[in-house]
């Protein structure tokens, strides 16, 4: 092997040169990829309230279709409506969705108008965990993210299933970035 400055012969697996002290080879960086670590949807209890009015309109329709035949027409147009209820209360609780990686927070919502924020790990400034007595009661709760770059931006996490293991996840991710 030579030395591709000086053209001094040099040992087979050698890093720099025994003359002028050239690398002979670059280190290869470190193969560092971002992976998953959690991904995150509110609770459908958050909508709870529109899958229960659609099932009572839709109760409703049923009764109006079976009862009275001949005003079916209004029956079906309150079973066809709470139908329309449900399907977009289900729709809700898919359109947002929190993905918490080995490099970031990642925060998507919408379907047909979506919008996607980011914040870095290294950032972070503070994780607050927030229960209300009922989400205590459902399990669920609401993680506050707050960026040090800026006092306005943070990601709120909302209506999640076991908040505190959500916020322990952020904060060992944080400090294993961090290391």
């Amino acid at each position: 092997m030579r030395c591709p400055q000086c053209g001094n012969d040099l040992a087979v697996g050698a890093a720099f040169c025994s003359r002028c002290g050239a690398r002979l080879y670059a280190p290869k960086p470190a193969d560092v990829r971002e992976y998953a670590l959690a991904k995150l949807r509110p609770s459908a209890w958050q909508f709870a309230h529109a899958f229960m009015l659609g099932a009572i309109i839709i109760g409703g329709g049923s009764f109006i279709v079976y009862s009275n035949h001949d005003a079916w027409r209004p029956g079906f147009a309150l079973v066809a409506f709470g139908i329309v209820v449900v399907t977009f209360a289900a729709i809700a609780v898919r359109a947002v969705s929190w993905s918490i990686t080995s490099d970031r927070v990642i925060e998507r919502r919408g379907y047909i108008a979506s919008r996607r924020r980011e914040m870095e790990l290294a950032d972070i400034r503070s994780v607050e965990v927030d229960r209300r007595i009922l989400q205590r009661l459902l399990g669920t709760g609401n993680v506050t993210i707050a960026s040090a770059a800026s006092a306005d931006y943070a990601i709120q996490l909302r209506d999640i299933y076991d908040p505190e293991a959500a916020a322990e996840t952020i904060r060992k991710a944080r400090l294993k970035r961090l290391a």
